[in-house]
């Protein structure tokens, strides 16, 4: 067995500095896959850009909107899934106490058939800000397991999610990720080894080199298997706050010589997805 990686930039379509900065990325080889907001203006944009690279995006299952960013619409109308103006709320915890399975289950059908009707198959899905998985109140896992069942989708779960949580779970959570592991084994669903992130501010971090340092420690960290690390990158000036500043650091990472090293070094295959 070997160990290998999928490197994902997830948020194509955010907003068109980001899909500027991916869609670079792509052409490059510095990433192996991307993700895609499909309730974005930019997303047609965006969507053509990576189908002149011949990369089909997996589908960004988005409930919820981006602070600092015009609001986004659902693209089926789901009444439990928008505020009163129609638009997806900004604050994943709104969309956790209110939202019921079959508006979120029907968004993620829209999306996925937005997808298909410009051309693009996804064979991949996953949740934008983790909203299907329970991380912000109510759960709707099972359901999105059996989602991507229904479409032949492969499925962002971590089968090890230890190195997500940065360590073991508490015993509630571990007894629920593990009923999901084994459903969707059940369902024939493919879920990644395990997967990796950063999810630390730039205030936490204090610079690019803690960045990079995290990354080399993840990367070679991993198991045996197909696992995924998913960023972020995009441009400063496209994303306010903090986040803005880790998100031009994780590009630079990507082009980085000494991450590029690793890779090699390390003797870690990089591949486009975790399924067969």
């Amino acid at each position: 067995m070997t160990r290998r990686v999928v490197i994902t930039a997830d948020d194509l379509g955010r907003e068109p500095a980001t899909t500027d900065v991916i869609a670079g990325l792509l052409a490059e080889g510095h990433v192996s896959a991307t993700t895609l907001i499909c309730v974005s203006p930019e997303a047609d944009r965006a969507a053509a850009r990576v189908r002149e690279l011949g990369v089909v995006p997996r589908v960004h299952v988005t409930l919820t909107s981006e602070r600092g960013l015009p609001r986004w619409r659902p693209l089926n109308g789901g009444a439990s899934l928008a505020d009163p103006d129609g638009t997806l709320s900004d604050d994943p915890m709104v969309l956790g106490a209110r939202g019921e399975a079959g508006d979120v289950i029907g968004e993620a059908d829209a999306q996925l058939r937005w997808m298909r009707e410009r051309g693009a198959a996804p064979v991949a899905a996953d949740s934008h800000a983790g909203t299907l998985y329970g991380l912000h109140g109510r759960s709707w896992l099972a359901e999105a397991l059996e989602w991507c069942a229904r479409h032949g989708l492969a499925f962002r779960l971590p089968r090890d999610p230890e190195p997500y949580f940065g360590g073991p779970l508490p015993p509630p959570l571990a007894a629920a990720h593990e009923r999901a592991v084994a459903y969707a084994d059940a369902l024939g669903v493919a879920i990644p080894r395990t997967i990796a992130t950063n999810r630390r501010t730039a205030a936490d971090l204090g610079g690019y080199e803690r960045l990079r340092d995290d990354y080399l420690r993840r990367l070679a960290a991993l198991p045996e298997g197909t696992s995924e690390l998913f960023l972020h990158p995009s441009s400063e000036d496209a994303v306010t706050g903090p986040d803005g500043v880790v998100r031009t650091w994780e590009a630079r990472l990507l082009r980085d010589p000494v991450w590029l090293d690793a890779l090699r070094s390390e003797d870690v295959e990089v591949v486009p997805g975790w399924w067969p």
